[in-house]
This record gives C-alpha cells, sequence and structure tokens, in this order.
C-alpha cells in the first residue's frame, strides 16, 4: 500500500498550486521553538519535516538542517531518507484511511532517534473539492496513541481540547 493514492496525491496538489493557505503551516508556528529545542535535545544532526507542505519549517528553523518531504508537491515529493527527528504536524489527520499504518510506518523508517507529532482531533475548516472534510481521520487521541506507542516510546503528550502532541524515541534495538 503507498503512504497516499494517485487521485489524493493529485487533489493535494491542485490545492497547494491554488491555495496559498493550504499546507502554509500557520496552525504549527506555536511549535517551531519546541522543535528546535528537542533536536537540541536528541543531538539531531538532520530534521526530517514529513508533509512538509510550502516549507514553514524549514525556513522558521533555518540554522538547522531540515529537510523538506511532501508527496504531493513536485520536487520534494522523492521517498525520504531517515534523519535523526522526523516533525510531522498537521498532517496524520489529512491521510487517507486506508494509508494510515504504511504512512506510520514511513514515519518509523525515517526517525532515527525521535519524532515530533501534531495531530487535530477535530474537523477541518478546508472541504476537498470532492466535498470531503480535509481532516479524513476524525479521532481522538485515545484511538491515536495506542497506533503511536507500537511504534515509539513516549516521551511527552500533551492534550489539548482538539488537537495533541505527541513526541517518540525511538525504541532501542534489541
Amino acid at each position: 500500500m503507498p503512504v497516499i493514492t494517485e487521485s489524493y496525491r493529485d487533489l493535494n496538489r491542485r490545492l497547494h498550486e491554488t491555495r496559498p493557505d493550504y499546507g502554509a503551516g500557520i496552525a504549527t508556528r506555536q511549535f517551531y521553538g519546541p522543535i528546535a529545542e528537542l533536536a537540541r535535545n536528541l543531538g539531531a544532526k538532520s530534521t526530517l519535516d514529513y508533509g512538509c507542505g510550502k516549507g514553514g519549517l524549514g525556513r522558521a528553523l533555518s540554522h538547522m538542517t531540515v529537510i523538506g518531504y511532501d508527496p504531493a508537491i513536485p520536487g520534494l515529493d522523492k521517498r525520504p531518507s531517515p534523519a535523526d527527528l522526523v516533525v510531522c504536524t498537521d498532517v496524520l489527520e489529512h491521510i487517507e484511511p486506508e494509508c494510515l499504518d504504511e504512512v506510520l510506518d514511513d514515519l518509523m523508517r525515517c526517525a532515527a532517534k525521535g519524532v515530533f507529532l501534531t495531530v487535530a482531533t477535530r474537523p477541518a475548516q478546508k472541504v476537498l473539492e470532492d466535498g470531503r472534510n480535509a481532516h479524513l481521520i476524525q479521532q481522538g487521541a485515545d484511538w491515536w496513541v495506542p497506533k503511536l506507542m507500537a511504534r515509539w516510546e513516549m516521551w511527552v503528550f500533551q492534550a489539548q481540547a482538539d488537537e495533541f502532541v505527541f513526541v517518540g524515541r525511538v525504541r532501542a534495538k534489541r
């Protein structure tokens, strides 16, 4: 199973091309400081912004090595190489449900030391051109956390009314 179907990739590509606000990272700016601090704490030499959209994290943390990956943006759609820290903010709720396990496994493959994830648990304000809410997965933290803990050791969990932050460390190899 791919991380995204071709039809959904095309839909998202059009959204990125026609809507300056789509994938701009506005909702995740509040996390730039904690992400930089986490990178320092992990001794991360590289950070992968998985689902980078228009690249706000890389611009905000220009003092760090941030690699952008977004399967819906030409030039950023090549399968990413592993990085010490993988950041995936305001992305997982947009994943097609049938591709979620593949995406989580790909995040695990890419994360050498840890992950910083944010997930919205509410409907999005945006609607896709096919009429679906842009948040294809609208599930609470109690649904998400077991999926995440199956892949990473939970280091930090912070729940808010309609989203949560999950910081996980890569488990030691046995």
